[in-house]
């Protein structure tokens, strides 16, 4: 991560299935240049089980958009070549680009397999339901499509350790696949929600497996050599043995370079899971901030009856900043999705301030917030908010930070400047009514004139001898100051 890096989610969950998105993302790599985003996540570039699939069902990681499978030749967001040069364009204007890679399950199989698999309780997934039988389930994939390019390994039910469907009973539910060596990765490497949360969907990958093992770190080592990318969005992480992760984060670090950036996504508020999982890994990734987003969703709902001073509790970003994650909003958080937990529009801005101004963590934007939402949310995004606190990231937003953290709905924070940006800036935010905050910039500072960058605020403020003084801001609003003269 650059200093005052910002990573760009760029992509959500309704964009339209036109073949589009790699084009325009290479169209706007000046743009995002041009507004201090160093790092691009893109969505799953893989061929998924039908072309309209977000990429989360994954049929074939060898597959771009290059081959004629399941019905198409390019995925959602186009096709390989198209992907290829968006991230040389992006790498062009010196920005990094983070592929979201899917390891924890298959869709889509080419071919259904008999074998023995047990059914178990979903609510506790150590718990059997019903006698081992033989089940017959999609777990054939020979990619006919690829013909055998890049890879000729084919997948059969050993290498998977659960289905969710039996074709010759016709029933749903979990069914964990039998033989030697065969179960869920053991409960301390995955999450132990429902008992064992290695099973999540689709059919899922057995990471004990040595041939398993021996591909994925095969494939991740020609994914990354066909495509540039410098660092990796891990899916589901909860649901895969850790074993093999820290096992992959390592080969991957010791060919590529320990400057190669994982995070993962561990879909989870409590802390204490997020920070085992870190020490599990010795602490080689860094992780998404889910209860921070948490944070902000509770109060854009609750409003004032929400205590801003309660908004880092359990957080990494209060906890382990360094490997936070921070994000306001992303495609599973949006309306319409099962993890749905919206950050209300007037809110967004508050969130953003924080996140993109303060020291504490490596700020990602969601591109909705952005450039506006597709499907069904009426929201086109605050595009010239972001811009703007963009700006104060890349100009002012350095050096120490000094929180004021005294009142429930009003809180503040100043960022003192470095030798390369002596100007630093004063933040502050109400969730509740107009107000204000006295607070210290740097006794350097004294006599300066400082103004209202989000121009929410038309007065302008004297600094004092001390380098104090009072900043304002408007109810449910957010104020920036930085010196006149900047």
């Amino acid at each position: 991560m650059e200093y005052n890096g910002t990573m760009m989610q760029y992509f959500e969950w309704d964009l339209p299935n036109d073949g589009t998105h790699w084009n325009n993302l290479k169209e706007q790599a000046t743009h995002l240049k041009d507004i201090g985003i160093t790092a691009v996540w893109i969505p799953p570039c893989f061929k998924a089980l039908s072309q309209e699939d977000v990429g989360y069902g994954i049929y074939d990681l060898y597959d771009l958009g290059e081959f004629d499978q399941k019905g198409t030749v390019r995925t959602k967001y186009g096709t390989k070549e198209e992907l290829l040069e968006a991230i040389h364009t992006l790498h062009e204007n010196g920005i990094q680009v983070y592929a979201d890679v899917v390891l924890n399950h298959k869709a889509g199989a080419d071919d259904t397999e008999t074998f023995e698999a047990v059914a178990v309780n979903q609510e506790n997934r150590h718990e059997e339901i019903d006698e081992p039988r033989d089940v017959e389930s999609w777990t054939y994939f020979n990619f006919p499509g690829r013909e055998g390019n890049y890879s000729d390994f084919e997948w059969h039910w050993y290498h998977f350790s659960g289905v969710s469907d039996d074709e010759i009973s016709g029933e749903q539910g979990i069914y964990r696949i039998q033989g030697e060596g065969k179960g869920w990765a053991p409960d301390e490497s995955v999450s132990t929600e429902f008992g064992n949360f290695d099973y999540l969907m689709f059919a899922d990958i057995d990471y004990s497996h040595p041939e398993v093992i021996e591909e994925t770190k095969k494939w991740v080592k020609w994914f990354i050599n066909e495509t540039g990318i410098d660092g990796i969005r891990l899916d589901a992480v909860k649901h895969i043995d850790n074993r093999f992760i820290r096992e992959m984060i390592e080969e991957v670090r010791a060919e590529f370079g320990e400057d190669f950036f994982f995070v993962s996504e561990y879909w989870h508020q409590k802390y204490e899971d997020l920070e085992e999982y870190l020490e599990d890994l010795d602490y080689t990734t860094s992780m998404m901030d889910v209860r921070f987003h948490y944070a902000l969703h509770e109060a854009s709902k609750l409003k004032t009856d929400f205590d801003l001073r309660k908004l880092f509790n359990g957080t990494l970003y209060k906890r382990n900043a360094s490997q936070a994650v921070t994000f306001v909003e992303n495609h599973d958080s949006q309306p319409g999705q099962s993890l749905e937990s919206y950050v209300e529009p007037w809110f967004k801005p508050l969130g953003y301030g924080i996140i993109l101004l303060s020291t504490y963590g490596y700020p990602c934007v969601f591109y909705s917030d952005y450039y506006g939402y597709n499907g069904d949310v009426d929201y086109d995004g605050c595009r010239d908010v972001i811009d703007k606190l963009l700006h104060v990231r890349t100009a002012y937003a350095y050096g120490e930070q000094y929180n004021y953290l005294d009142h429930g709905t009003c809180l503040g924070f100043t960022r003192t400047g470095d030798e390369e940006h002596p100007q630093g800036c004063a933040v502050v935010l109400s969730s509740g009514d107009e107000g204000f905050k006295e607070m210290n910039v740097g006794d350097l500072h004294a006599g300066e004139t400082y103004r209202d960058i989000m121009e929410n605020r038309e007065e302008e403020i004297v600094i004092g001898e001390d380098g104090s003084a009072i900043f304002p801001v408007n109810a449910e609003s957010i104020s920036v100051w930085i010196p006149k003269e900047a």
